[in-house]
């Protein structure tokens, strides 16, 4: 648990839980994935995306890094959502099914922002500043710009509800 102090906070799990959310609401969106699974997969890859940005993390300097940090699906899977996904017996072809073949998804401090497609428009799931409090955030600002940038061709889905 890192020291509470006055500035910028070196704590990185707001913007790694927005990211790991965001990225567990899309398995969640096409089913096939139990909440049992999402769970796994979601402590899995907050585990990794916190090792991933251990030294790699500036709160000073919010963008410096920024490509280290950058999830990226561009017709090739990011190492971390696969072995994430791995834990779960989720394998490649089916992680391709699940998730957008153009995905960027941007960590840094202070925000989290995605990109679906290479022309989508680029939507903020998180926002705080070094001065508000952390509970001042706005999450998913544009939910239904997820299914609208794509560049690829949309697929038929079956959403079914559970309880």
């Amino acid at each position: 648990q890192s020291q509470r102090r006055g500035g910028p906070r070196p704590d990185m799990a707001p913007e790694i839980a927005a990211a790991v959310g965001f990225v567990s609401s899309l398995l969640r969106t096409r089913g096939c994935v139990s909440e049992q699974q999402l769970q796994v997969f979601s402590g899995a890859l907050r585990e990794a995306l916190a090792e991933h940005y251990k030294h790699h993390w500036f709160p000073e300097k919010p963008f410096k890094g920024s490509g280290y940090r950058c999830i990226r699906i561009n017709h090739k899977m990011d190492p971390i959502i696969s072995k994430a996904a791995s834990q779960i017996g989720l394998s490649l072809p089916q992680l391709y099914q699940l998730l957008p073949s153009e995905l960027t998804l941007w960590v840094d401090p202070y925000e989290v922002s995605y990109r679906i497609g290479e022309d989508g428009s680029i939507c903020v799931l998180y926002e705080a500043t070094a001065t508000k409090p952390v509970s001042s955030y706005g999450m998913l600002t544009c939910k239904n710009q997820m299914m609208l940038g794509r560049t690829s061709p949309s697929k038929n889905y079956i959403m079914t509800v559970s309880s």
